[in-house]
């Protein structure tokens, strides 16, 4: 096992680490099932910390170079050499030490020799050695590895070559009669060419800690080239002519080896090795395609792809009446990279011919695989989607004389399948390591299907569509793509029994925060206002007896209600408590398990319950507040709960309906949702709904609004009061009014309508859950502002994530309400997904979800995030902000007192949980006697502040030039709270929540 992973993996490069951490896709959605590790430390370097290290040329210095023919006089002494040109306007001195100091030196090792590195960490390590040339091709074809797909097509691979082996490939593609070639160079990595024996030889910039690994996750690559041979020409000025090279990292014997350079033209960068063969061969063109050496490429890449096959007619057309030109393809070994290249560019070959391609001349038959999930789901989605996954794998198939990438998957899979218990090595996760391995070979396959699903709907168009614009009108596809971790999907006993998972009391991340417990035995239990919505907790079997005892009471007389249940984890009760699945060193987070029906994720409980019961030993599970041993001699499903109560409540239907956490619910989801309440009313119009997740908290009060937005469609939709005046700092973003969402409203038919209606259904659900402090929209700005100062990089990449899966919430409930007002006429006959696909899709909805973010409030960084009580009280009393330093965090949406945010209207302010324990221990601690009195010197005011400052002058000071005493509302008491607005917008007025100052004549003849 050691060995295997400290070697390269089957398919990956030598050269190559762990790709760039990304999130691909239209939603925020899909981006909980991330595939690409985030490389390690030393792997990679930025853009902008590459530009920044970029190395100080001397060539203005050298004495007899660039100034020998202007020079009238060199004078030396002790200090440098100093030159006078002509006219004596020119004088310098010539500071070699000065220059050195500007540069990094380093060994290999502590008995090497001591050299510059470039761009100040780096080794330059050749690129090609012996054992990588598999195929043997370099003495016959002039590059390692170069061979041709199978199939009579003209699709060439190859790893890189020398400049005069790059030469004679050209050669031998025009001796088989390929009169147009294009090159595409698919490496991502700076790659410089130094003069040796002849011939130009490639080499790469390495690190110390990982010399068999090419830099990952750069961008601009040809810039970086230049910097570092200007880097290296100034370094060989500086050491006789000569740098130091490494030829072998295996052994590092006799190393390094010195490079003679004595001018620029003694190093070329890939530009110039790869493009000045146009010159001879007008039918050559060549491109750089950076490809990932793990997982898929970006959709920007495919597009590019397709921009330059758009250059070659030949290729384009199918009848052009010439020949298509040969593709080669070239990466450092030949194998990963190039082989994905070969396989999209066997596809677009595929469509040329219109399909009627000759099958592979295989040495070997391929061999057959069982279905992955993710794939035959695909399948049965898509038209022809048989067809164009038997396409894809022809296409690897033609390609696999070196690697077969559909094969790795396997590989990988197995190998993740045959680790029993995890271990570390060299500080990772045996388990992760393979995970991810097996998920980025995945999202490689899947995206190769995806593309040719694409040339399918695009080529006899001509590409009407970029391959990134078209993926935003499948967002089907985004959604396959996050669920392709099925490893939750074989849940048994024994990964409790052995500890893979344990089990967790749902009270122990479930705060009874509405104080219903007592009342209801559930936690969270609560009503929308006049209306038959309910959510709640989980409840157990015990809680729902008289849940539904309490709904079908004399008072409510419930005779049909619909009970949906969102949780997508496994949950069993066990001993009448609720239990789920957790990772032992993730306690607070659920495990989602991505089924494709309810029935599949029943179906894994019920497996779990029977193996927990034929245990009948300890098993050590984790309750609300401590780890104890249990023994289950009961156990129920959730079907089995609900199940019971069909006797007491033969008017009770349940259903399960997964939605994600955090999120906004998938296409599907609205439509199963939209489709059991319909079927429910059309039972009994007085039907009550009743909602529960885990905590009765995100999952749940989305449903709620989803069910208030569908019965006011039923029964009427309220008239809509007058909005309230928000009166906290960036008002419009607590009430939603995000560029992004803006956007969404513009382009819908009454989009300001659509939104005002699912803000109120937001506050109407809201209303009565205030102690949980939980509001949809109100908790976007939150988090968001969470996000900004954080300092924890796992939490700040969480709460960035959470920012934008709010937003993306809160922007599909304005959706989902401007398709109820839409397809009414119908009777919603046509699904939301299906709607969104056919409609909004083409109206450029999912263009506009694919750039999710917060451009608009980056401008205001840095601006005070308190208000004027909390400001004064955190030094005062040492208290801190909610979420700074204590568990508050989720108290600061509704606005508590000391909220680094005031985010809500002035009534729901309160104090938060922490900032009670905080001032009771500070006042109960008697600390403040500690304080030494002394005598302040601070001068007497003349005057009260207010006779000296008019109503106008303060709300200048408090919001800003323009603002002055807001007159276009007179329902305040303007000596009891001063309200400002600015003339651009005198309809929405601010307030600091308190009066003006003292001595301002606020009314006639009152101070």
């Amino acid at each position: 096992m050691l060995t295997l992973l400290l070697q390269p993996g089957a398919g990956a490069e030598p050269g190559a680490v762990a790709s760039c951490p990304r999130m691909m896709g239209t939603t925020a959605s899909t981006a909980q099932q991330a595939v690409s590790a985030p490389p390690p430390d030393s792997g990679a370097l930025g853009e902008d910390n590459m530009e920044d290290q970029r190395s100080l040329s001397i060539h203005s210095f050298q004495t007899l170079g660039l100034h020998n023919s202007k020079a009238k006089s060199i004078i030396t002494n002790k200090v440098a050499p100093v030159v006078i040109t002509y006219n004596c306007r020119e004088e310098f001195q010539i500071h070699d030490d000065l220059l050195k100091a500007n540069y990094t030196v380093g060994r290999i090792s502590e008995t090497a020799l001591e050299h510059y590195l470039v761009q100040g960490k780096y080794f330059m390590v050749r690129d090609v050695y012996g054992k990588l040339d598999v195929l043997n091709t370099t003495g016959s074809c002039g590059a390692p590895n170069f061979r041709q797909a199978k199939g009579g097509y003209a699709v060439f691979g190859m790893g890189q070559p020398s400049l005069n082996g790059f030469k004679l490939v050209l050669q031998k593609l025009q001796r088989e009669g390929h009169k147009e070639c294009v090159f595409f160079c698919v490496r991502e990595e700076p790659v410089v060419f130094l003069r040796m024996e002849g011939d130009f030889v490639s080499y790469t910039p390495r690190g110390k800690e990982n010399l068999h690994e090419n830099l990952q996750c750069l961008q601009r690559a040809e810039t970086l080239e230049l910097a570092i041979r200007k880097e290296i020409h100034d370094f060989a000025q500086l050491s006789e002519s000569v740098y130091y090279v490494y030829n072998d990292v295996e052994r590092l014997r006799d190393e390094p080896h010195t490079v003679r350079v004595q001018g620029e033209e003694d190093i070329q960068v890939t530009e110039e090795v790869y493009r000045r063969p146009i010159f001879l061969l007008p039918s050559y063109r060549y491109h750089r395609l950076p490809l990932p050496a793990e997982g898929a490429p970006l959709e920007e890449q495919f597009d590019t792809f397709i921009c330059f096959l758009r250059e070659s007619p030949s290729l384009l057309l199918r009848n052009s009446g010439r020949p298509p030109p040969a593709l080669l393809f070239g990466c450092q070994t030949g194998v990963g990279r190039t082989n994905l290249a070969m396989a999209m560019a066997t596809l677009v070959f595929y469509h040329h011919h219109q399909g009627a391609a000759q099958k592979p001349d295989l040495p070997h038959p391929p061999k057959t695989f069982p279905r992955l999930r993710v794939i035959q789901t695909f399948i049965e989605m898509v038209p022809k989607g048989q067809q164009i996954v038997e396409e894809v794998d022809g296409a690897i198939a033609s390609c696999s004389e070196m690697h077969d990438m559909k094969e790795a998957i396997y590989e990988y899979k197995k190998k993740l399948e045959g680790i029993g218990e995890d271990y570390q090595i060299q500080g990772s996760s045996t388990k992760e390591y393979f995970l991810q391995r097996t998920l980025q070979s995945l999202e490689r396959y899947f995206y190769l299907i995806a593309f040719n699903y694409y040339l399918h709907e695009q080529y006899p168009l001509g590409f009407a569509l970029s391959f990134s614009r078209w993926m935003c009108r499948h967002p089907e596809l985004y959604r396959l793509q996050a669920e392709m971790n099925s490893s939750e999907l074989t849940v048994t006993g024994d990964i409790v029994t052995k500890g893979t998972r344990v089990l967790v009391a749902d009270e122990r991340f479930c705060p009874d925060m509405m104080s219903t417990a007592k009342e209801m035995n559930v936690a969270n239990f609560r009503r929308v206002p006049k209306m038959p919505v309910y959510g709640t907790a989980q409840p157990s079997s015990k809680s729902l007896g008289s849940i539904l005892q309490y709904l079908m009471d004399a008072k409510r007389k419930h005779r049909h209600i619909l009970w949906i249940n969102l949780r997508e984890e496994v949950v069993l009760e066990g001993n009448e408590q609720i239990y789920t699945l957790r990772e032992p060193g993730q306690l607070e987070e659920l495990i989602p398990v991505p089924t494709a029906s309810p029935q599949q994720l029943e179906k894994l409980e019920v497996t779990l319950k029977g193996d927990l019961l034929k245990w009948q030993k300890w098993l050590e599970v984790y309750l609300e507040a401590e780890k104890q041993m249990k023994m289950f001699k009961s156990c129920l499903t959730l079907q089995e709960i609900f199940s019971q109560q069909k006797n007491i409540c033969p008017g009770l239907t349940y259903s399960r309906i997964p939605i994600p956490d955090f999120c906004a619910p998938k296409e599907q989801d609205f439509d199963r949702l939209l489709e059991a309440m319909k079927s429910a009313l059309a039972e009994d119009s007085q039907a009550a709904f009743v909602f529960n997740c885990s905590s009765g908290r995100g999952r749940t009060t989305t449903a709620m609004v989803i069910a208030v937005l569908t019965l006011w469609h039923f029964n009427g939709i309220p008239e809509m009061s007058e909005e309230e005046i928000v009166s906290v700092p960036d008002a419009k973003y607590t009430k939603g009014e995000f560029e992004v969402v803006m956007k969404v409203v513009q382009l819908l038919p009454d989009g300001h309508r659509m939104k005002k209606e699912v803000d109120m259904a937001l506050d109407t659900v809201s209303e009565t859950m205030t102690p949980m402090h939980y509001h949809l929209r109100e908790i976007i700005i939150c988090t968001y502002r969470q996000w900004r100062s954080a300092k924890d990089e796992k939490e700040t990449q969480m709460l960035h994530l959470r920012s934008l899966q709010y937003l993306e919430r809160y922007i599909y409930l304005i959706l989902f309400n401007a398709y109820l007002h839409l397809e009414k006429k119908d009777s919603w006959q046509r699904p939301f997904s299906l709607w969104m696909r056919e409609v909004a899709a083409v109206a450029g909805v999912y263009e506009v979800l694919n750039q999710l973010g917060f451009p608009e409030l980056e401008s205001q960084e840095g601006k005070s995030l308190c208000t004027g009580f909390a400001c004064g009280i955190k030094p005062r009393l040492g208290m801190e902000h909610d979420g700074q330093g204590n568990r508050c965090a989720d108290e600061t949406s509704m606005g508590s007192i000391m909220a680094p945010l005031v985010q809500a209207a002035f009534h729901r302010y309160h104090w938060s949980r922490c900032s009670k324990q905080e001032l009771n221990r500070y006042i109960h601690s008697y600390d403040c006697l500690l304080d030494d009195p002394f005598e302040h010197q601070w001068p007497t005011l003349p005057d009260l502040p207010g006779i000296n400052y008019s109503m106008d002058e303060q709300c200048r000071f408090d919001f800003g030039v323009g603002y002055k005493t807001c007159t276009a509302f007179r329902t305040f008491d303007p000596c009891k709270q001063l309200w400002c607005s600015h003339p651009d917008n005198p309809y929405f007025c601010k307030t600091k929540k308190g009066p003006p100052l003292d001595g301002t004549e606020c009314s006639p003849g009152k101070l």
